[in-house]
């Protein structure tokens, strides 16, 4: 009885976790036209574009900013943005980009290439301006703008990724007055941007509200805003949707997927997502310095005893059982999404305990009477999992992981902890095995650095590592596909860099999730989606998403949308207004591991 009791108040409380009808905006009065509400469950960690990591921050910037190149909708190819195009030297060490005329600040002042040359020279000199996007300008030498229409970038070494420098372009005019770039929040209405929308409101932790931009080259887009509703949780979302309350849902769980199918006004997207799902095994973190750091068990130091745990994951069952049939078994480190560096590995590591034991046995990791693994110090073979205690897909896993190797004869201590400690952990190699993942953009250059010796922290701190794996062997792979400008020559060093990779299995490529969305059909007709063919409509490489939206009439001459600023709670017939105002955090750090970029 006590059980029902509590399930009972669970899914009332679902269902009274929505908003209140609206309340008139703090700015003023909406503009004319539809507004396109997007149901966000993702951490905003910064307005600043030289801080914010996560996918919500960076889906705002390039919204509201200009980079020199963006990614095609229909397919990922780099076609021109700001730059309406480029030249390289013989030698591939000078690069000429030439802006575009006619396009302005939105305080009506000219976007030139001294904006750009400022952009980067800043994130060049300035440790705080290099926090998210720092890795773009590492090798450059020289930035320059002879002219207001030419920006001259000179790198220190042949890079291949010049076109995929997707860092957002801020104005001189009102950044330069920034002195401190790490306490700067970004947050004064309007922000000053070019793209196809303008940044006009912002109230931590409930709403952040685009207004579309008239003078964007392209055109104004057919909404008048775009208005990000943040959420608790998904299945407060979801019922925002089902109610009207927002339009568009996205990070779906598979229940709450196949639980909208035949819903009347609601279309499902199913498209191929950029992330991939990992397990990483601590190789044996250490710093810069090569000191170690953390608390890693000392056996996954040892190549064998990780290949033997990634031999007792069934990658098939948790596609089916944990994600239910919404995703790719995992592989190689580039999800399919990207056809070109997506590379699956030519003879992998099937589920097999019996190769698993033996690698454990040659390892010197022997069974007692009892069944149990033991170290050669004698004592039980033990792992700790650290999991995001929010996230029903990472305890699920864990579950499974956790009765595989009691079958090898391994103790797992599942630890279920918030994402700001599993962050911690993460970056400071406090684990055994942790879950994380990352979303890979059209250009690998920058997911595959996070597993290279030079993305490690420094004695005080920093770094972007990943799995803390740092091998020569990789890292020589990565040094020459950034200089390899031939494609098909790349694609193989990518595809080398991915196979040492597996084979080190400090990284295990368990799933790459679909990425399952939702729209109210009677507001929306349709959106532009990336790519064309099963591709997403929110946290694209782009704008495309909202710039493309196709507002009904209904979502014209519809009603202005609704106020998250309180939430009512009914416990036993007392209600409890909750205002939520929390101020805004700047980590100066990579995001969590189901949010970051």
């Amino acid at each position: 009885m006590g059980r029902r009791l509590v399930a009972l108040w669970a899914v009332l409380l679902a269902g009274l976790l929505v908003p209140l009808p609206a309340a008139a905006q703090e700015d003023g009065a909406r503009p004319q036209g539809a507004t396109l509400r997007v149901g966000l469950q993702q951490q905003i960690d910064s307005l600043n574009p030289f801080l914010g990591y996560t996918l919500a921050s960076t889906d705002i910037f390039r919204s509201i900013y200009p980079t020199l190149t963006t990614y095609r909708a229909e397919d990922f190819e780099v076609e021109p943005e700001l730059a309406e195009k480029w030249d390289t030297s013989p030698d591939k060490l000078t690069w000429t980009f030439h802006i575009r005329p006619g396009v302005k600040w939105s305080d009506g002042q000219p976007v030139t290439a001294r904006d750009a040359a400022y952009t980067f020279n800043r994130m060049m000199t300035d440790p705080a301006a290099s926090t998210a996007n720092g890795n773009f300008v590492e090798n450059f030498d020289t930035v320059t703008a002879p002219d207001d229409r030419t920006l001259v970038i000179r790198t220190k070494t042949p890079q291949a990724t010049m076109l995929a420098i997707d860092a957002p372009i801020v104005p001189e005019h009102v950044w330069s007055k920034v002195t401190d770039v790490a306490d700067f929040t970004n947050d004064q209405m309007p922000v000053v941007g070019s793209g196809p929308f303008v940044l006009t409101g912002y109230r931590p932790e409930q709403d952040v509200t685009l207004t579309a931009n008239p003078d964007f080259w392209r055109g104004p887009a057919k909404v008048a805003q775009v208005q990000f509703i943040q959420f608790k949780n998904s299945d407060a979302a979801v019922q925002a949707l089902r109610k009207g309350d927002v339009d568009v849902v996205q990070k779906l769980t598979p229940a709450q997927f196949d639980a909208l199918a035949g819903e009347s006004d609601i279309q499902q997207v199913k498209g191929q997502g950029r992330r991939f799902f990992e397990m990483i095994l601590n190789p044996g973190a250490a710093n810069s310095q090569n000191e170690p750091i953390g608390s890693g068990h000392p056996a996954l130091k040892d190549v064998r005893v990780r290949q033997a745990i990634d031999h007792a994951i069934d990658r098939q069952a948790l596609v089916d059982r944990v994600m239910g049939g919404y995703a790719q078994a995992g592989g190689g480190y580039l999800p399919p999404i990207f056809g070109d560096y997506h590379w699956n590995p030519p003879q992998p590591r099937a589920f097999d305990l019996a190769e698993a034991n033996r690698l454990l046995d040659e390892a010197g990791y022997p069974r007692g009477a009892d069944g149990i693994r033991h170290t050669p110090q004698g004592e039980p073979l033990n792992f700790d999992f650290v999991l995001h205690g929010n996230i029903s897909a990472d305890i699920q896993v864990g579950e499974f992981v956790k009765r595989w190797l009691a079958e090898l004869g391994i103790g797992v201590e599942l630890q279920p902890v918030s994402d700001n400690q599993l962050q911690d952990r993460t970056t400071g190699g406090d684990f055994d095995m942790v879950i994380s993942g990352w979303s890979a953009n059209p250009d690998p250059d920058y997911v595959l650095r996070l597993q290279t010796c030079a993305a490690r922290p420094s004695p005080s701190g920093g770094g972007n590592a990943d799995s803390f794996l740092c091998d020569q062997q990789y890292d020589d792979l990565y040094e020459r596909q950034l200089g390899e400008f031939d494609k098909a020559a790349r694609v193989d060093l990518v595809n080398q860099a991915q196979a040492r990779f597996y084979d080190q299995a400090a990284g295990l490529i368990l799933f790459y999730q679909n990425s399952l969305e939702a729209y109210r059909t009677d507001r929306y007709a349709g959106f532009t989606l990336q790519p064309a063919q099963d591709g997403v409509i929110v946290a694209q490489q782009g704008y495309w998403g909202y710039y493309g939206a196709e507002p009904t009439e209904a979502a014209v001459n519809g009603t202005s949308g609704t106020d998250y600023s309180t939430v009512a709670w009914v416990l036993g017939g007392v209600v409890v207004l909750v205002g939520v105002v929390v101020a805004l955090v700047f980590v100066r750090r990579r995001a969590t591991a189901d949010t970051r970029e």
